[in-house]
């Protein structure tokens, strides 16, 4: 017995990385981000990691109440729901989105369409670094670190998988079936449209020493 109780304060650190929100949320949208990288060239990595920081893996208030995950603040030309909270000042208007969908792509949009980054898509699209250090010299974010941030979140997940063709030409062909069963966005349920949003993406490889769940993806 007093063996076990020297042993469990080794095993603890083990047992709680078997699953975090940080995984729990690169299975959940890496196939939305990867869908978003097809349809207007921003890098899945990038899009996940972005996601990961700014909505910490889906759990800010923002996030929760006002399904935008990227941060994205009104400006002059939004005109739908908004949500308010303190930032770099105090009570800063941000834009609520009516889905997490529609908050992905929206963050592709406005990173498509905006001069400013513009830049960004003349570079490779598996160049995460350079990605990462584009989105802050255009002035994604006021953090100094926020590039190294991406980095770090992209390396410790090795998210720059779900860049790679080999990665990500199934999980299109997957969506393309399911968008053809789902009935109209209108009539269906929050959870069918959930689930027929985030079809599975091909197994990864299984890194020693990681406890996995064969039915969400994981960092190989």
């Amino acid at each position: 017995m007093r063996r076990f109780f020297l042993l469990l304060p080794a095993l603890l650190p083990v047992l709680a990385s078997a699953q975090t929100p940080q995984l729990d949320y690169i299975a959940e949208y890496a196939p939305l981000a990867v869908s978003e990288m097809q349809r207007t060239g921003v890098p899945a990595s990038i899009t996940l990691a972005q996601g990961l920081l700014e909505s910490g893996a889906g759990q800010s208030p923002l996030a929760v109440h006002a399904n935008n995950h990227f941060g994205i603040k009104c400006h002059s030309d939004w005109e739908g729901e908004t949500f308010y909270k303190d930032d770099d000042g105090r009570q800063e208007c941000f834009r609520a989105y009516r889905t997490v969908e529609d908050s992905f792509r929206a963050h592709s949009d406005f990173l498509r369409n905006r001069p400013r980054y513009q830049s960004l898509f003349e570079l490779e699209p598996t160049d995460y670094q350079a990605w990462a250090r584009g989105l802050k010299k255009a002035g994604y974010a006021t953090d100094p670190s926020y590039a190294d941030k991406l980095i770090k979140q992209i390396e410790d997940y090795q998210l720059d998988r779900f860049d790679r063709e080999e990665t990500h030409v199934p999980v299109k062909v997957k969506e393309k079936e399911a968008s053809a069963r789902k009935p109209s966005a209108a009539k269906r349920p929050k959870q069918q449209e959930k689930q027929a949003a985030e079809p599975p993406v091909p197994p990864v490889r299984k890194q020693e020493g990681i406890r996995y769940d064969e039915t969400v993806v994981l960092p190989i």
